[in-house]
């Protein structure tokens, strides 16, 4: 284990820890409000991360209080886990070569890599303005840069700050994010729910649908008539562990880009250290695991995780479909003001209710002529929305 090293900035002090277990004791008393940043998740995720991920965590101390934190991931990215669909053509070679110059090897990603959203820091700015941490946050990044050089010998290509909705105040700081080189990435949207107070049961929310999408609700149920649907339990997912894998390998394998591949632990892992924050739903199929899905419940917000199925059964139960209505269900019944759905399968999801919102992520390459390629080779990948949304409600 490495010994955590502290520095000092003119107005915050800042601490590298290597581990969650060195981290302070309030650690979980100043981020309350987000599960993603407090200890039981992220000791489940060191217990359970991808092969190329390594986690990093940054404290920020004013007179040995802490005031910040920041969760940084170095990422080793490959081409062949970035573009594992072959037969996408989509991708062709020349594109995924230019691609790969800017993003292979190891980068610094500050957030969190395995899941949408802002989960990566945290600054409490009763006392401190945002410039003063964002300073501070950048000489964290650059020693954590050299410390993993003179520990592991390995170069960090870029830095990665991800998913800024475009009201987050972390916007606004262009001037410093300028000044350390990074380029502004507009991405997938993160498409959320928002559950409307005047749902108090998942019936109010089917009557508020068109005829056109209650009749496409009914005819998913019922084709869904076959499936047994239950929560599943320490127990059970531990039995289960190899199929729940499998089902989700199934899905992951056919994305378009993937940056990481979970572990075969990763789903008992996160039931093991997030009890009753994590749940996990299984279809059964004549007693037979044909697919499942995954939430995490944060305060508020109703997080939609990993899940998977059996695509020879896919189309005919419409699997997919039906985990949306039961995550929005879910949701409504256990009084949550948003279901957070997440990247991919827009159109889909908004037919179900969820609404797409920009982000936004920052980017810098460590090598001065790369970085000034960034914007180019970016302006070839920023996402076109050639989906067409669906507005369901009447």
């Amino acid at each position: 284990m490495h010994q955590s090293v502290f520095f000092h900035a003119i107005v915050i002090d800042y601490q590298i820890f290597n581990n969650y277990t060195e981290l302070p004791n309030n650690w979980d008393a100043l981020v309350y409000h987000d599960l993603f940043l407090q200890t039981p998740y992220l000791k489940a995720l060191e217990k359970a991360s991808p092969a190329n991920i390594n986690i990093y965590y940054i404290g920020f101390f004013s007179h040995s209080d802490l005031i910040g934190v920041a969760i940084v991931q170095r990422v080793q990215l490959y081409l062949n886990d970035i573009f594992r669909n072959d037969n996408d053509s989509c991708f062709k070679e020349r594109f995924k070569s230019l691609v790969s110059k800017v993003l292979k090897g190891n980068i610094l990603v500050i957030g969190n890599l395995t899941h949408t959203g802002q989960h990566g820091v945290y600054f409490y700015t009763e006392k401190h303005n945002y410039t003063d941490f964002l300073d501070v946050l950048f000489k964290a990044t650059t020693q954590l840069k050299r410390n993993i050089k003179n520990q592991h010998n390995k170069k960090i290509r870029a830095y990665l700050l991800k998913d800024y909705f475009t009201n987050d105040v972390f916007n606004n700081h262009t001037k410093e994010l300028d000044a350390f080189g990074c380029h502004q990435l507009t991405v997938q949207p993160n498409m959320i729910l928002h559950i409307k107070p005047q749902w108090k049961s998942f019936d109010d929310y089917i009557f508020d649908l068109t005829k056109k999408y209650r009749d496409r609700y009914k005819s998913a149920r019922k084709k869904a008539k076959q499936i047994e649907k239950r929560e599943l339990n320490l127990l059970e997912v531990e039995k289960e562990s190899k199929t729940l894998y499998k089902l989700y390998k199934s899905v992951s394998d056919h994305a378009k880009i993937n940056t990481f591949i979970l572990p075969e632990n990763h789903f008992l892992e996160y039931k093991k250290q997030l009890g009753d924050n994590f749940k996990i739903f299984g279809y059964y199929l004549e007693n037979t695991l044909v697919g499942f899905y995954t939430l995490i419940l944060n305060h508020n917000d109703l997080e939609t995780y990993f899940l998977g199925y059996d695509t020879t059964h896919q189309y005919k139960h419409k699997l997919y479909l039906n985990m949306l209505f039961d995550m929005l269900e879910f949701g409504i019944e256990n009084r949550f003001k948003n279901v957070v759905y997440a990247r991919t399968a827009m159109a889909i999801k908004s037919s179900v209710g969820a609404k797409p919102y920009k982000m936004h992520m920052y980017l810098k390459h460590t090598n001065w002529f790369m970085n000034a390629l960034l914007k180019n080779v970016f302006r070839l990948m920023n996402p076109k929305q050639n989906w067409e949304e669906r507005h369901p409600f009447k």
